[in-house]
């Protein structure tokens, strides 16, 4: 595991206690797992050719909102499996 020391020296100042993470798993952060759709939503932001910054933020948001929530559900429906892959890898690479 990489962390900044200040990282973790505010962590320990705040009393904070931090999870050992397997540098080599970032498939465990479901928002990973959204990458393509979001791509897929930034392409339709930006087809959508806003003319201000008030109407990219409503573009953006809207788009966020077309994200089904039966795929973030799921997402987190699959968590334990993924979560177990990687502690039977040994934090190494896994399917997911």
């Amino acid at each position: 595991m990489h962390t900044a020391t200040a990282t973790l020296n505010w962590f320990k100042g705040k009393h904070l206690n931090v999870l050992e993470w397997p540098s080599q798993s970032p498939y465990l952060n479901p928002i990973e797992n959204l990458c393509y759709d979001l791509l897929y939503r930034k392409i339709a932001v930006h087809q959508r050719d806003s003319s201000n910054l008030k109407e990219l933020e409503q573009f953006c948001l809207e788009e966020w909102a077309n994200i089904p929530v039966a795929r973030c559900a799921k997402l987190i429906e699959t968590y334990p499996k993924r979560l177990a892959a990687v502690i039977a890898a040994k934090g190494g690479s896994t399917k997911y």
